[in-house]
């Protein structure tokens, strides 16, 4: 694995595309989109780690943004065209800080249509790109940490720790709806994922040169999953289902520095979703 601080412009894609040649690799991908104008932490997972994705997904993201005001966008951030502008007085620091706290705890997000969640078949920004009109989705989150950073003189910039799922351009839209204001994203970056830190990652430069540092899938893993050590290993390779004195739902088998799998209780014994050899 590779933790990246991914630079603005380009996409998450191009991220992976870019690092396959350094990687000598075909088989790679990540734990969790960053649009384009975005940046900061990216996990990065290459061969046989590519196995563990549906396993990595973090509970906890760190984002700091800042919000242009006076414009609004089709698609909530700078990169959009703009289809409203308008005055605007900024808002009392009191005033603001209230209405982020507001924010806090758990509470119904509606999906902005530029997401590529799918309804019916179909992603959101498809309907968008085709100006069909379609039934935002809603989701439940949870902002566990908000802060003001600073009040620029056209916006402001903020921190907050959200759940997994939780859309940073949708929350600035809610928080700027509160505000009576009209504004877009403006920038956007990814501080930290789970207890992985933004000082923790690689520039995408310095990899594409040579120079990274390449991280344990186990390591990972073990923060999510207890650890089970398993003499048996032919066992673990043929997906046998195993006893095991565990009174976790799912396990991380491991033969030593190696992670061998992932178990998952089934009554009384434990059974192999996925083989990460």
């Amino acid at each position: 694995m590779l933790y990246v601080n991914k630079p603005a412009g380009i996409s998450s894609f191009d991220v992976c595309f870019k690092l396959r040649k350094i990687l000598h690799t075909r088989k790679i991908g990540h734990t969790g989109t960053l649009d384009p104008n975005a940046t900061g932490v990216m996990i990065v997972l290459f061969d046989k780690a590519t196995k563990a994705n549906q396993f990595l997904v973090s509970d906890r993201k760190e984002y700091v943004t800042r919000v242009l005001l006076g414009i609004k966008t089709d698609t909530l951030d700078i990169d959009g065209s703009i289809i409203e502008k308008s005055n605007y007085k900024l808002p009392d620091e009191n005033r603001l800080k209230d209405v982020l706290n507001s924010f806090l705890g758990q509470s119904q997000q509606e999906v902005p249509l530029t997401s590529a969640v799918s309804v019916n078949g179909k992603r959101l920004y498809e309907y968008q790109r085709n100006n069909e009109e379609v039934e935002l989705p809603v989701r439940t989150i949870e902002i566990f940490d908000i802060e003001l950073i600073q009040i620029h003189e056209d916006g402001f910039t903020f921190k907050c720790t959200v759940s997994s799922g939780t859309y940073i351009r949708a929350l600035v839209r809610d928080i700027l709806n509160k505000l009576d204001l009209i504004g877009t994203v403006y920038s956007l970056k990814r501080t930290a994922v789970d207890d992985i830190r933004i000082q923790d990652c690689d520039e995408l430069e310095e990899i594409l040169e040579g120079n990274y540092q390449a991280h344990d899938l186990k390591d990972l893993l073990e923060k999510r999953y207890d650890r089970v050590d398993y003499s048996e290993i032919q066992d673990i390779l043929n997906g046998k289902k195993i006893k095991l004195e565990s009174q976790s739902d799912r396990v991380l088998i491991c033969d030593g520095d190696e992670a061998l799998a992932i178990y998952e209780r089934d009554g009384d014994i434990y059974r192999c979703i996925r083989g990460l050899w």
